[in-house]
Parts: C-alpha cells; sequence; structure tokens
C-alpha cells in the first residue's frame, strides 16, 4: 500500500504554513475558508493509501499553526482567553472541545483524520472507459467509489443513481479521478458550486406533499428557471 511521501508531507505542511502566515490580520472565518479547502483536497487525494498517521501528524501541525496564529492576533491576551475565543466543540458530532472554530458564524477548521481512508480498487489493463460493452463495469465501479463529500449528499447521489433529475446525466464527473491534491482542492470547489440541494415539489398550485430533497445541477437550475419552465418547480437552494 502507498502513503504520503516524505517530500509530499514537506510540501503540504509548507503550504499551510505559508497560508496562515499571509492571513496575520484576518478573522478567523478567513482562516478557516483558506485553509479548508486545501485540507479536503489534499486528504481526498491521499485518502486512498496508508495515511492515517500521516493525517493526525497533519492535524497536529496545523493545530499548532492556527494556535500561534490566535495568540499573534490577541498579544495581549491571556491564553486561556485565546482557547476560549477560537477552540472548542464546534463540530457537535465530535467530542473534540479543541478544533479551532469562529464563534461568529459557527464555521470551524476541518481535520484531515475526519477523512475516511478507502482501499483503492485494481482496474484491469484492458478496460477501456470507450469499449461501449463495458458500460455497466464502469457505472457498477462509479456507484461503489464514494466521493470524499458530506454524508447527506452521498445518501441522495445514491438515491438518485448519481445522476440529475432534470437532465439525466451524471452529477457528478464520470470520468477518471482527480490525479493530484491540487485537482482534487478544484474538483471539490466546482462540485459544491456544480451540484445544489433543491426541494422539488411535483405541483404546488395544487397543495400536492413536497417530494424529498434532490440533487440537480446549478447550470440544469438556471436553464431551466431561465426558460420559465415551473414542472417541477425549484425552490429555494442551499449549498449541500
Amino acid at each position: 500500500m502507498t502513503k504520503p511521501s516524505t517530500a509530499a508531507l514537506r510540501r503540504i505542511r509548507e503550504r499551510l504554513a505559508t497560508e496562515v502566515r499571509s492571513l496575520r490580520g484576518a478573522n478567523a472565518e478567513a482562516v478557516i475558508a483558506r485553509l479548508n479547502p486545501i485540507i479536503n483536497g489534499w486528504a481526498a487525494y491521499y485518502r486512498i493509501g496508508v495515511s492515517k498517521r500521516a493525517f493526525s501528524a497533519l492535524d497536529h501541525y496545523l493545530w499548532k499553526l492556527v494556535y500561534k496564529w490566535a495568540r499573534l492576533s490577541h498579544p495581549n491576551k491571556s491564553k486561556r482567553w485565546v482557547i476560549a475565543r477560537y477552540f472548542g466543540e464546534f463540530n457537535k458530532f465530535r467530542r473534540d472541545r479543541w478544533i479551532f472554530g469562529d464563534r461568529y458564524s459557527g464555521f470551524y477548521l476541518r481535520r484531515f483524520a475526519w477523512t475516511t481512508i478507502v482501499r483503492h480498487r485494481m482496474v484491469p489493463g484492458t478496460a477501456s472507459r470507450d469499449d461501449p460493452d463495458l458500460a455497466d463495469f464502469w457505472a457498477k465501479r462509479r456507484r461503489r467509489t464514494k466521493p470524499p463529500l458530506d454524508t447527506a449528499t452521498l445518501r441522495l447521489l445514491k438515491t438518485q443513481n448519481g445522476r440529475c433529475p432534470l437532465c439525466g446525466d451524471f452529477l457528478l464527473h464520470a470520468g477518471d479521478e482527480p490525479q493530484s491534491p491540487h485537482e482534487w482542492e478544484r474538483w471539490l470547489k466546482t462540485t459544491r458550486v456544480a451540484v445544489r440541494k433543491h426541494a422539488i415539489s411535483a405541483d404546488r398550485g395544487h397543495g400536492a406533499p413536497d417530494k424529498p430533497a434532490t440533487l440537480v445541477h446549478a447550470s440544469c437550475r438556471r436553464r431551466h428557471l431561465t426558460a420559465g419552465d415551473k414542472s417541477p418547480a425549484l425552490l429555494a437552494a442551499h449549498d449541500p
């Protein structure tokens, strides 16, 4: 099994340190917004392999970086004050009072170790995505592969067989996964923009009960609304 190389770990540490230094003078929400995509992208790329120990080490390293950032942001405040201001059980699903967060917005810094480790499934050397006879093979493989998204979104993807109800195409990229931490970082950002969770009503005008939440392409939603398509009617959206 593979694991993050020494060089890869050095690069991510240097990047995290550089980003945190550049954020001196910013608020906690800005720190979280800058770092979370980096954490998500790097962890998504290295989740296939023996990375648990590396993830834990990076979490410890990042904690020291943000703690130092907090102390430098309030040089006249005590350690107790800084900890009470920026650390706590921000993630209600985890019993950890040392999570870095913003008490005004409720946003918090993710951990590398929160990304679930998965094992890579080998592909036969002769299996081509362009072979029409293997369409079923690739479809089954795609359904078994869980992208690093939140649980609610993954549940909806499974319910919809990964397809947009408005156009019928796959909601996520049907080809190869991103091939680097930076590609994963961009892919996850793009996915959050491209896919939105909507409540879809079959017939709002006649008081029909609303159907469960459904995932659609943001581009499909815009196209349907622009065309004045009200069946089904798309209600207000929010990020997954």
